[in-house]
């Protein structure tokens, strides 16, 4: 007789995700619609928004302000 085959049971706990809190202070750099980090200082997150941009200036790159619901678009050059 053929012996059945076992199917691997499926895991009972989901993976973490990442947080779904909305942002209340501080800025974030988003790439691409995706929030890729935050930071406390607009400088900082500017600077790095600036340095990726250098890097892959194919990339969109914005700075959101959490304060402000506002986002501002970092230019290549």
């Amino acid at each position: 007789m053929r012996e059945q085959r076992r199917m691997a049971t499926p895991a009972t706990t989901r993976a973490t995700k990442a947080s779904i809190e909305p942002m209340t202070s501080g800025y974030a750099l988003v790439v691409d619609g995706h929030i890729k980090a935050t930071f406390e200082a607009k400088d900082s997150a500017l600077e790095s928004g600036r340095e990726l941009k250098a890097r892959f200036p194919h990339l969109q790159v914005k700075i959101f302000d959490a304060e402000t619901k506002c986002t501002e678009a970092i230019a290549a050059g």
